[in-house]
């Protein structure tokens, strides 16, 4: 007697498929349509999968909008000039700049030991950098570290040659 190799199988989603195992070993065949049953079947699988991505894509697309009118409304009520560069590339600096320059201001001022006057001159620095890339470029910096960079970026005396 040969072992069973073709099981029909009652997903969860309520389908039944016959399922061809022979590509499993004889002694995991049962135990595999076992654990079939449990799931969906590949047809409702892929749907709500599909979904689920458009679903997400559509979460995704409101968080950007908002975000960008957060950041909107940000730059205006601290007179941030707006950015150069690409069109793609604007919007996302400009949601860089609010996060980068908000958190650092809740790190150095609010949590840290800078005053409102100290921050005055770092925040006058932030808007001498208009360039979406910059911004984009410093996305994952610690916000702490917002003066120095700053410092980096506007210092006029910086070396703008080859070394080598």
């Amino acid at each position: 007697m040969t072992v069973q190799i073709v099981f029909d199988v009652t997903h969860s989603c309520g389908h039944e498929v016959s399922t061809d195992l022979s590509d499993r070993p004889a002694d995991r065949r049962a135990g595999f349509a076992r654990w079939l049953s449990t799931r969906q079947c590949t047809d409702c699988w892929r749907r709500d999968r599909e979904t689920d991505q458009s679903e997400r894509a559509a979460w995704l697309v409101a968080k950007r909008a908002q975000e960008q009118a957060d950041a909107s409304a940000w730059a205006e009520q601290y007179a941030m000039p707006p950015l150069d560069g690409p069109a793609k590339a604007v919007p996302w600096g400009e949601r860089v700049r609010h996060q980068l320059v908000s958190d650092a201001y809740t790190a150095l001022v609010v949590e840290g030991d800078l005053s409102e006057e100290q921050w005055q001159s770092i925040e006058d620095q932030a808007r001498t950098i208009d360039r979406a890339s910059w911004w984009i470029d410093q996305r994952e910096a610690d916000a702490a570290d917002l003066p120095e960079l700053l410092e980096a970026a506007t210092d006029a005396d910086r070396v703008t040659e080859n070394p080598y």
